[in-house]
């Protein structure tokens, strides 16, 4: 199940509201602008199956939502725990930045935490598979998959190059809870 904790951005250890309500987090969210739908993944995938698997077995899913947004790209994120990328990976994006176009994943297995910081609050969103999540651009965040990461998540962007991300060069990121071992539900 999906998980909300919202902070103060200077008090990062106590947080103003921790819910795991699919109602209430996404009524939370819709109020900066952020979408959360849930859905029932339909297929089986496994963190670290191939992209081409993964496109191939949510293809209708891929087509409605590309049909209905407009997106011109769409690739897969599919990553388990003994790749040996991870640690590079998820140094990634670990820092506060912005992306220039929305930000669209839908977790279909495995999970990952999606950080949000806006006016002075920060949103902490443990996704989880079902997750469909639509983060509006310039909207500073970061995302950690843990040092285990272990998730699959199909990304949609209208420009090819909508993943490039524009770090601010805070360290805000760093002061709050990071993705650790133990958080996450197996895949």
């Amino acid at each position: 199940m999906s998980r909300l904790r919202i902070f103060n951005d200077d008090v990062p250890t106590a947080p103003l509201l921790t819910t795991d309500n699919p109602a209430e987090i996404a009524t939370e969210l819709a109020k900066i602008g952020v979408g959360l739908e849930q859905w029932q993944p339909a297929h089986a995938v496994q963190p670290g199956d191939a992209a081409e698997t993964i496109m191939a077995a949510y293809q209708a899913d891929i087509d409605r939502l590309v049909d209905a947004n407009g997106f011109r790209s769409v690739d897969v994120v599919s990553i388990a725990p003994d790749n040996p990328q991870r640690e590079a990976m998820r140094a990634k994006f670990l820092d506060e930045h912005f992306h220039q176009e929305d930000e669209v994943r839908f977790f279909v297995a495995g999970s990952g935490l999606f950080t949000l910081h806006v006016d002075g609050k920060v949103y902490e969103i443990l996704c989880e598979a079902g997750d469909l999540i639509s983060v509006p651009d310039r909207m500073t965040h970061w995302f950690d998959m843990g040092p285990e990461p272990s998730f699959v998540a199909i990304r949609f962007f209208t420009e090819p190059d909508g993943w490039v991300g524009h770090f601010t060069g805070t360290d805000i990121a760093r002061q709050f809870p990071r993705y650790e071992v133990g958080q996450a539900r197996p895949a």
